[in-house]
């Protein structure tokens, strides 16, 4: 059985290090993911949107190999929690807490 290469077991201790505590730092984490992922999506969708018709009719509708391979990169493509997770244990991702800057 193949184990998926995405699926790694992280050193919790080394995630709460980030920013001194575990619950933060999964936060951290899945706000990047969110904006990934919507990023992705946009990405995604306007390279289908070439291939949009207007016409809803099956018989006019045709396989697109083009298509197909761009759904399919998509779909091969790390999930993006873990894409999140990469970055910020790489300190590629930039956190802020907001009370701090407004107290100085």
């Amino acid at each position: 059985m193949a184990v998926n290469p995405s699926i790694i077991t992280r050193d919790l201790d080394k995630v709460a290090e980030k920013s001194g505590n575990l619950y933060e730092s999964i936060f951290v984490v899945s706000q990047r993911a969110k904006q990934i992922s919507s990023t992705m999506k946009e990405e995604l969708n306007n390279k289908l949107s070439e291939f949009a018709s207007t016409v809803d009719n099956l018989e006019e509708v045709f396989e697109n190999k083009e298509q197909i391979e761009i759904s399919k990169f998509y779909e091969r493509m790390p999930k993006p929690s873990t894409m999140a997770m990469e970055e910020f244990m790489e300190d590629k991702v930039l956190f802020r807490y907001p009370e701090e800057e407004s107290e100085s």
